[in-house]
């Protein structure tokens, strides 16, 4: 079966009714958090000063036969030219060569670059092409990877509102670090003050952990970790820039006690096999929707199962596509799942979509339906404008 044509579309899910009684804004509505810009006065105080206001999509790939799956894609505005460019190369590609048409996308952004924003375009039509493979065998994506390797997931909460995540039977939790090096001696006493009031809020028999989002440097890394020793975190997550490869094996020999997680930054399979041989984390966070797609995923995968390394994606809970993939890999031990609604607005009125699997007391089975499950009609799918 040959691919007919890939678009940039959008999809009209029908809308979400919110009924629950919001008690509280979400943290992540105004919560200070450490970012890579904190050092500017004039954006420190929330991301949402200088993170760009990007638009976002699905790339749907056709077969022949009018069969279709989707992939996402953001941002779209500079990404649109990308998948033109695919769209000329892979038209007419047999849709079941996943390892073919990812290799071609590799080698096509070369010109301009296969990191960042290029790799975003590759994980969308990977997915979509994973999607469409689901759907012309009548599979789900997780038989397509292996089958599943859990009988069910365990998840992890990430945000700040832990009263909220407890209430919702989590039993682990990631809180988003509010302070860095351009807050001082006092930013890390802060630091330690909200990280002890955690513990103290889900006391000793939940795991906790520290997102730190590329806001540290070296030092200021080792030294939070050594206040932080007696909270007993799991781990501690994505401290320097992601570019940052000496810095990352600087904190490896400084910490030999802590375990060290990152990769959400990373792309493509290259740099996780650097970070894997050369043992800088003990756990590796690849973002399906940007390392290039499920493809380039089950290449850090295998890596990370043969190294001993841990794999749990970025945000795997959020969406059909790390739920599927998780579902289906021995490397992935948990699944993380992002909560930014408001305490007191139960998941399935916060970001849920049509089709996609939710928690249940710290728990997730992934949809059964073929391809990876989404709830999607002819009917809801426009052109992207």
């Amino acid at each position: 079966m040959k691919i007919q044509d890939i678009r940039v579309v959008r999809v009209r899910f029908p809308e979400r009714h919110q009924t629950s009684a919001v008690r509280r804004e979400s943290w992540s509505a105004s919560a200070e958090v450490a970012n890579p810009m904190s050092r500017y006065p004039h954006v420190k105080r929330n991301r949402g000063l200088w993170m760009p206001k990007f638009d976002s999509a699905y790339v749907k790939v056709t077969a022949q036969n009018g069969a279709w799956g989707l992939g996402p894609l953001s941002p779209v505005q500079p990404l649109a030219p990308v998948i033109e460019h695919f769209r000329e190369q892979l038209v007419g590609q047999d849709c079941m060569a996943t390892e073919r048409i990812a290799d071609m996308m590799f080698r096509l952004t070369k010109p301009y670059g296969t990191v960042g924003l290029a790799s975003y375009a590759i994980s969308a039509v990977d997915l979509a092409l994973w999607d469409l493979k689901g759907k012309l065998l009548s599979l789900p994506a997780y038989s397509l990877f292996g089958g599943p390797a859990h009988d069910k997931l365990f998840c992890y909460c990430t945000g700040n509102d832990v009263d909220w995540y407890l209430e919702l039977g989590f039993k682990a939790f990631k809180l988003a670090c509010p302070y860095g090096p351009a807050d001082g001696l006092d930013g890390l006493r802060k630091n330690e003050e909200f990280v002890a009031s955690a513990r103290e809020t889900i006391g000793d028999e939940c795991e906790l952990m520290l997102d730190c989002w590329m806001a540290f440097d070296v030092d200021y890394t080792v030294r939070l970790a050594e206040t932080l020793k007696p909270y007993r975190l799991k781990w501690i997550e994505e401290y320097l820039i992601p570019e940052d490869l000496d810095g990352h094996v600087e904190v490896r020999q400084r910490l030999p006690w802590q375990t060290l997680a990152s990769g959400e930054h990373w792309y493509t399979q290259h740099t996780f096999q650097w970070a894997m041989a050369h043992r800088v984390v003990d756990i590796v966070q690849p973002d399906i929707m940007w390392c290039g797609g499920a493809t380039v995923l089950q290449k850090i995968a295998g890596t990370a199962e043969a190294s001993g390394t841990s794999v749990m994606l970025h945000g795997g809970g959020n969406s059909v596509y790390g739920q599927h993939f998780s579902h289906a890999s021995p490397a992935v031990p948990w699944l993380e799942c992002f909560v930014g609604s408001p305490v007191g607005v139960p998941l399935e009125e916060g970001w849920h979509l049509p089709g996609q699997a939710i928690p249940k007391d710290g728990w997730l089975v992934p949809s059964d339906a073929p391809g990876f499950g989404l709830e999607v009609t002819d009917s809801m799918i426009v052109p992207y404008a």
